[in-house]
């Protein structure tokens, strides 16, 4: 598959790692076979990583085919204005909490019309946030009829706890749809 400007979906020279990492880009690419061969879509909403994972599939040469486009929904009242997410559950929990993940990705999945939402919140460092341990992570995958939600503490430095929470959220993906699709 090729994109617009004529590329392939080998990684150029130099590219091999992309902006989100190796690991990253290898679980992207095989997301992204999966969701062309199956007709689907994919959208991001991200907290913590900032647009690292919408970054991950956007390495990826052609991946306009499936990837449909991501919101940085970094202040808390943006997860409300652009996602959907209940200002009352904000109010009450605050943005790092695993019902905040889920409302997040499935927020994303229908405001940006795709098949699947993901998404990414938690406290990335370096000191602690909302009462919450720099590490602390939620991730969801949304699709139609059930949206799953993984918590986590990560360890590592800010870059090692983004990275890390790429990677996770990508590989609940990537097996979700190989449970959904395969």
């Amino acid at each position: 598959m090729s994109d617009a400007a004529g590329g392939t979906d080998a990684p150029d020279e130099g590219e091999a790692g992309g902006v989100a990492g190796p690991a990253a880009r290898e679980l992207a690419a095989e997301i992204l076979r999966v969701l062309r061969a199956s007709g689907r879509t994919v959208a991001t909403a991200e907290s913590l990583t900032g647009g690292l994972v919408a970054a991950a599939f956007t390495d990826i040469p052609g991946s306009s085919d499936a990837f449909r486009g991501g919101v940085v929904a970094y202040a808390t009242e943006l997860k409300t204005r652009l996602l959907g997410v209940d200002s009352a559950m904000l109010n009450r929990h605050g943005p790092v909490y695993g019902p905040v993940a889920a409302a997040m990705a499935k927020g994303v999945r229908e405001r940006l019309g795709a098949t699947i939402g993901v998404s990414t919140t938690g406290v990335a460092g370096p000191g602690d946030a909302d009462g919450f341990p720099a590490g602390t992570v939620h991730v969801a995958v949304s699709l139609t009829d059930d949206t799953v939600v993984r918590t986590m503490a990560l360890a590592g430095n800010r870059d090692e706890v983004r990275r890390l929470a790429v990677e996770r959220v990508l590989g609940l993906l990537l097996g979700r749809l190989r449970e959904e699709y395969a």
